[in-house]
């Protein structure tokens, strides 16, 4: 073992940065939607890691060289619980980045955190402002062109004033309806669900299958009861 490892093994990288998670409620509720969809959709893949909040470390000694994106996705990291990430020890930065604008961020969001982002080769970044404060619109896209600098993403509006940004990497859409952000699955046309929002779903699916299951064998009781009484009047 050499010394810089030696002394890279006595660094603390601490898994908080004292900053509050989220501001309110205006970028907490997206902030768990997209990080729980998210995780969601990609559960089957092992992978692909979806977390949010969660300290990123890109300078090995150096526990001051650090970012905690609101959400973030990584393809090719094993899927498993992390206290912080880093990136010297997983090899690579997240290839997918989204902000939630607010006040006391939108100068970072906007300005300091891009070049960071492209610096560390993040290949896209996304902004959000779910108040439509700071951002017009209020979703925005960037993505790393040959040069490795952010071009803008150009935004599609739908025949329904939906604003859409296509991510190749997540395969996915970010739509802005009415100020709210979903993602949608333009391969099956829904749009992605909390854990929540999935298992009120499937609840509701039970509940249609065990009415339906009712109403066949209620059906099948009155067509035997229909043949017993027509049974009865050919023996008259």
């Amino acid at each position: 073992m050499t010394l810089a490892s030696l002394i890279q093994e006595d660094i603390d990288y601490p898994d908080t940065d004292g900053e509050p998670m989220a501001e309110s409620d205006f970028q907490r509720k997206p902030l768990t939607y997209l990080v729980e969809a998210l995780d969601l959709h990609f559960q089957t893949q092992p992978e692909v890691y979806v977390s949010g909040n969660l300290l990123i470390y890109y300078q090995p000694g150096n526990p001051k060289a650090s970012v905690a994106p609101d959400v973030f996705i990584v393809f090719g990291v094993p899927k498993r619980l992390r206290r912080i990430y880093q990136t010297w020890v997983e090899g690579k930065a997240p290839q997918v980045i989204i902000e939630i604008t607010s006040h006391t961020t939108k100068t970072k969001d906007d300005k300091d955190k891009p070049l960071l982002y492209q610096r560390l080769g993040v290949a896209e970044y996304f902004q959000y402002d779910p108040t439509g404060d700071y951002l017009r619109p209020a979703l925005r896209g960037r993505r790393l062109n040959e040069l490795q600098q952010y071009q803008e993403m150009s935004i599609e509006t739908l025949t329904n004033g939906t604003l859409s940004l296509t991510s190749p990497l997540l395969g996915l859409d970010l739509h802005l309806h009415q100020g709210q952000l979903r993602l949608f699955n333009p391969l099956n046309g829904d749009y992605l669900l909390t854990y929540a929002e999935a298992q009120a779903k499937i609840k509701q699916a039970e509940s249609a299958r065990h009415t339906a299951e009712a109403q066949v064998q209620e059906a099948q009781a009155k067509i035997k009861q229909l043949e017993a009484e027509l049974a009865r009047f050919r023996q008259k």
